[in-house]
């Protein structure tokens, strides 16, 4: 049986009883933070930076489901937030033997098939792109681009992470992917709301 991510929280913040429950716990104060399974990293780690910005990533995701006209695009949305609070569960957990016994859900396949398959279906309604554009047009579209350039920028964190230590295969292509579907995305909610993609005039 896979670990319940909520008990692994709890458990990593000490939460083990009614009085131990408060949203401070002082361990952090020294400029240090607990990784699942216990270890002890500074705050500016590159795990943590990586994981950090998937967890912005979570935020303005939630943020873009307020705001997107196209009720398809906010259960896409919504699917995605959580696959990102697994994703940032496994960088949150580094693959050591000791750390096995957490029995983590590491990133699997289906993810990337998954958005593979929604880049598909969202670019197939899409008039063939012939110009660069810029960000913007409806709220939501904009906000779908600010989630992309999150998901580029946490895509790199997690490739120099990769550069140092051991991660799943799964994650950098996941991120890849994202990208892409957040683009695909942000064009398809313009559309749903009639208002055209701002052309890049150099």
């Amino acid at each position: 049986m896979k670990l319940n991510l909520w008990k692994l929280w709890c458990t990593n913040f000490h939460l083990r009883n009614k009085s131990d429950m408060k949203i401070y716990t002082k361990t952090g104060d020294k400029g240090e933070t607990g990784l699942f399974g216990g270890e002890r990293v500074s705050k500016n780690n590159l795990r943590l930076n990586a994981y950090g910005s998937i967890d912005e990533l979570n935020s303005f995701l939630g943020l873009a489901i307020i705001e997107v006209a196209s009720g398809e695009i906010k259960g896409v949305l919504i699917d995605l937030q959580n696959k990102l609070f697994a994703l940032g569960s496994d960088l949150a957990t580094p693959e050591t033997e000791k750390n096995k016994k957490l029995n983590i859900t590491r990133l699997p396949d289906s993810y990337i098939l998954e958005t593979e398959h929604a880049i598909d279906k969202y670019e197939a309604k899409l008039e063939e792109l012939k110009n660069f554009i810029l960000p913007g047009g409806s709220k939501g579209s904009a906000l779908l681009h600010i989630c992309r350039t999150i998901s580029r920028r946490a895509e790199r964190e997690v490739v120099a992470l990769k550069n140092t230590e051991h991660i799943g295969e799964n994650i950098v292509i996941f991120l890849n992917r994202l990208s892409d579907l957040f683009f695909v995305l942000s064009r398809f909610e313009n559309k749903y709301s009639n208002i055209p993609d701002t052309k890049w005039i150099p």
